[in-house]
């Protein structure tokens, strides 16, 4: 009898952990994104008619913070390869390195460990597939400058004879499709499904693998895109080939925030946090339809020293930013040859520049157009009273959003190799 009471003991409390432990991960990086960005999206997109600032999605998931530092030989400020490993591997390590330790020696993932498990594995981001972040997931190099070595191992490494991504979205063309190297034409023929434009994702064949790349590196900006849903529009694509029996493993990331932070472009940041957004407001009710799957979001480090008012002035103005027709660089670019250079911002920009602000842009004498991409952002930053402290990164702590089943064990203060720790119990927990 007592042995009766401990087996069914054993039982139950093997049960308590399955039913704790979820079948499908999706975790979602906003690279860059610090919490001045979070702050600002909720200004950003407050309804200016309303007492309240209102929440934002940001604000609902949010259940604790994270620290960013990579290997301590390096120093305290993290680049997203760095960060990007910590928070797939659960190890620090240098900037530059690619699923390997300060050793260079490879380290298992968090992707590759669901990959073993028999779960399906993929990756949606608006980067090329082989930036740092999700090679960071998915392959093992000394340097996330090996971009086309890393596109390579793609098709070249496997885990238990199995590809490690089954969905790969994002860009790239130039890496995937070379002189040396055909890897489309080499996925093709081992059984995946190859698209190139957007609009074909409604009609490829669910369940089976898909590599789509739509852009030569990076896919346009999100104020660019003729896809005004880029990111929600590729996550739930992933998430339809996705979906199996054993479950899935998918690495969601908002590369751009990233770079819109590294040009200090408050236009194009406010535009790739409201592409983050719609995603993970799409991915809120697809949790309540999926309760057996967890989300968590972070951010690799922090971005361009963000401010949220400057020049001794207490106020920030977000309303300047709201009727771009396009990303302050297309502007610029278009500004290049332009006749009347004051009457083609003050069209895109959608406001009227004033005197001084034409005279700023009709200044300018270069035949590049980061100049003048520059300049309209500074024009951006006049308007709205945004700060910036760099054009790289920083090392503040960022945040962490969690939903789902085991959202719990994200709560509170952990530092980035917490995070996936975390998540390799939780996938070690597997029922």
């Amino acid at each position: 009898m007592k042995q009766l009471a401990t087996l069914l003991l054993a039982v139950l409390c093997h049960s308590a952990v399955a039913t704790n432990t979820p079948k499908n991960i999706i975790m979602i990086i906003g690279d860059g994104m610090g919490p001045a960005y979070t702050t600002a999206y909720r200004m950003y997109a407050d309804d200016p008619n309303t007492p309240e600032v209102e929440q934002t999605v940001f604000d609902r998931l949010l259940v604790g913070m994270a620290s960013t530092h990579p290997d301590i030989d390096t120093g305290y400020v993290t680049d997203s390869a760095a960060g990007a490993t910590a928070l797939s591997t659960g190890v620090k390590t240098y900037n530059g390195a690619i699923g390997v330790d300060a050793n260079k020696e490879s380290v298992q993932t968090v992707l590759e460990l669901a990959k073993m498990q028999g779960r399906k594995t993929g990756v949606a981001v608006t980067s090329q597939i082989n930036h740092a972040t999700p090679a960071s997931f998915g392959a093992h190099n000394e340097s996330r400058q090996n971009y086309d070595q890393i596109a390579d191992s793609y098709f070249d490494e496997k885990t238990n004879g199995q590809f490690v991504l089954d969905v790969m979205l994002g860009g790239g063309w130039k890496y995937f499709i070379r002189d040396d190297r055909n890897l489309v034409e080499q996925f093709k023929a081992a059984g995946y499904q190859y698209v190139d434009e957007f609009a074909q994702l409604d009609s490829v064949k669910v369940g089976t693998p898909l590599l789509g790349l739509f852009a030569d590196a990076g896919l346009p900006w999100a104020l660019d895109s003729a896809n005004q849903l880029r990111l929600p529009t590729l996550a739930k694509a992933a998430i339809r080939q996705l979906e199996n029996d054993q479950g899935y493993f998918l690495l969601i990331e908002a590369s751009q925030v990233d770079w819109a932070g590294h040009g200090n472009d408050i236009g194009s940041a406010m535009a790739e946090m409201h592409d983050l957004a719609l995603t993970l407001e799409w991915l809120e009710q697809y949790l309540v339809k999926n309760p057996d799957t967890l989300m968590v979001l972070t951010a690799d480090h922090s971005t361009g020293g963000l401010s949220i008012g400057a020049n001794n002035d207490y106020s920030w103005s977000p309303k300047w930013l709201k009727n771009l027709k396009v990303s302050p660089a297309k502007i610029g670019t278009q500004l290049m040859t332009a006749k009347d250079r004051g009457a083609l911002a003050s069209d895109l920009l959608g406001f009227e520049l004033t005197i001084e602000e034409i005279s700023s842009i009709s200044a300018i004498e270069s035949d590049k157009s980061r100049p003048f991409h520059k300049a309209i952002a500074k024009i951006l930053d006049s308007r709205s009273n945004t700060g910036w402290t760099t054009p790289g990164h920083t090392g503040v702590d960022v945040q962490i959003f969690a939903k789902g089943l085991g959202s719990e064990r994200f709560r509170g203060h952990l530092d980035n190799t917490g995070i996936a720790q975390t998540i390799f119990e939780l996938l070690k927990d597997k029922r």
